[in-house]
């Protein structure tokens, strides 16, 4: 038994000398009050009101130029088990990679991944969402001093089976590839993303059998950022444009475009306290609703995290709402506070309006406005690994928004609200689902 100690004992000296070990995690738990929030709450509906969490576990082990990284976790809201409840379903793998380095520049990384470029428009990780978003793909990264080129690929299946190929899993590609380049001059920085999606097609007949079947892909590219700072002036943007098939096989022909400005105003550079305003707008091109052609006028921004950008009650673009639907002019404003290095307080205002043409049941144009949205948020850290952040958000409806969402008695209140603790060590990210 003792040569048993002692072996063990030798062995984790010797591992701990040639190995890095790293153990990490994260726990939010987020109350949140729902009165309209992603879609437009009809009369006679009750609020809905939960606590929800998402517990992270996170390991890192290096070893010669191997890195091997996993993040378990669990996400869950309160009361969804029972007290006595031996197992469930809400424990997950939600990272699990390796990544070898081939020298100082190049390296791979293989295994399931959070893709995360840019402000998350077109690849974020979906943070703000607690089961977040990762993907099973193999990457090839180059990263030399102030230029970055990552590209890889994903190839998806439902199971490992002896026959077929068939991929039912839905909302979620076949197969992807992309590239995404990145480079930062004296004032500018500039990245570029292409996207190949492959998304699974099936035709099936009367009795649930499949009749048809293939891959239809469409592509994504374009500027992911371009971004120009001078001092306290920052003048950014982006544009994307989609071409290809829907999985419908229709044609795409379909845009997203971006311009904004910010000027950072300092008060007291000891506090860190300082004043940020932001104004820009943002155009999501539509397909008008009574089109009967096959092409597909709406973009798409297919795996980001959404919740960032069109207004925090995530009526567009977010859970499948507004996909395939009118597009989206956002004519925005927003304005930071920083108080110290440890709060901030924000306001942001959103105009939105319809991209195509809106129509009735009785084919009568409708007017374009959706509404307006005015989203309050604050945060303070107490330390290093503590943080919490809160918001509300009031929208104002219009008859085009609600036909849009199949209302027709909408309460006169539409309204959300959250209250979230964040504990996150040895993360430089304290808050959660805000344009920084």
């Amino acid at each position: 038994m003792k040569k048993i100690i002692i072996l063990i004992l030798l062995s984790t000296i010797y591992l701990s000398i040639q190995a890095q070990f790293s153990i990490n995690g994260q726990l939010v738990q987020r109350f949140e009050y729902r009165n309209g929030y992603n879609k437009v709450i009809a009369q006679g509906l009750d609020p809905a009101v939960f606590i929800a969490q998402r517990l992270r576990l996170e390991g890192g082990y290096s070893f010669d130029k191997v890195q091997l990284y996993i993040a378990l976790q669990d996400v869950r809201t309160w009361g969804s088990a029972p007290q006595t409840k031996i197992i469930d379903g809400y424990f997950s793998l939600y990272e699990g990679y390796a990544q070898v380095n081939i020298d100082s520049f190049w390296s791979i990384k293989v295994g399931r991944q959070e893709l995360n470029y840019d402000n998350a428009r077109f690849l974020g990780n979906l943070d703000w969402a607690l089961q977040g978003r990762s993907h099973d793909f193999a990457l090839v990264k180059f990263e030399k001093k102030n230029v970055k080129l990552h590209f890889g690929g994903g190839y998806n299946q439902d199971g490992q089976s002896l026959s077929g190929n068939f991929f039912a899993t839905q909302n979620q590609y076949k197969t992807a590839q992309y590239a995404h380049y990145e480079q930062k001059l004296k004032d500018i920085t500039l990245s570029a993303l292409v996207w190949n999606n492959g998304r699974q097609y099936a035709l099936y007949d009367s009795v649930g059998n499949i009749k048809e079947k293939e891959v239809r892909f469409s592509q994504t590219f374009g500027l992911s950022n371009i971004t120009y700072k001078k001092k306290n002036s920052t003048l950014s943007g982006f544009f994307y444009y989609q071409t290809g098939r829907d999985v419908k096989d229709n044609k795409m022909n379909a845009f997203d475009v971006n311009l904004q400005i910010s000027q950072n105003i300092p008060f007291n550079d000891s506090l860190k306290n300082s004043l940020q305003l932001t104004v820009g707008t943002e155009i999501l091109s539509g397909t008008d609703n009574n089109y009967k052609k096959a092409i597909n006028k709406s973009f798409l921004p297919m795996y980001g995290t959404n919740h960032a950008h069109n207004g925090y009650m995530d009526m567009y673009y977010v859970g499948g709402r507004h996909e395939n639907s009118v597009g989206l002019y956002d004519i925005f404003w927003r304005m930071k506070y920083t108080i110290n290095k440890k709060a901030f307080v924000a306001l942001n205002t959103h105009a939105f309006l319809a991209y195509a043409k809106v129509f009735d049941k009785t084919n009568q144009e409708m007017k374009k406005s959706l509404g307006q949205e005015l989203d309050f948020s604050a945060g303070y850290v107490f330390n290093k690994s503590l943080s919490l952040q809160g918001g509300y958000s009031h929208y104002f409806t219009t008859g085009t928004l609600e036909l849009l969402h199949g209302v027709t008695t909408p309460k006169q209140v539409q309204n959300w609200a959250y209250l979230m603790l964040v504990v996150r060590p040895n993360n430089p990210k304290k808050f959660i689902g805000l344009l920084q």
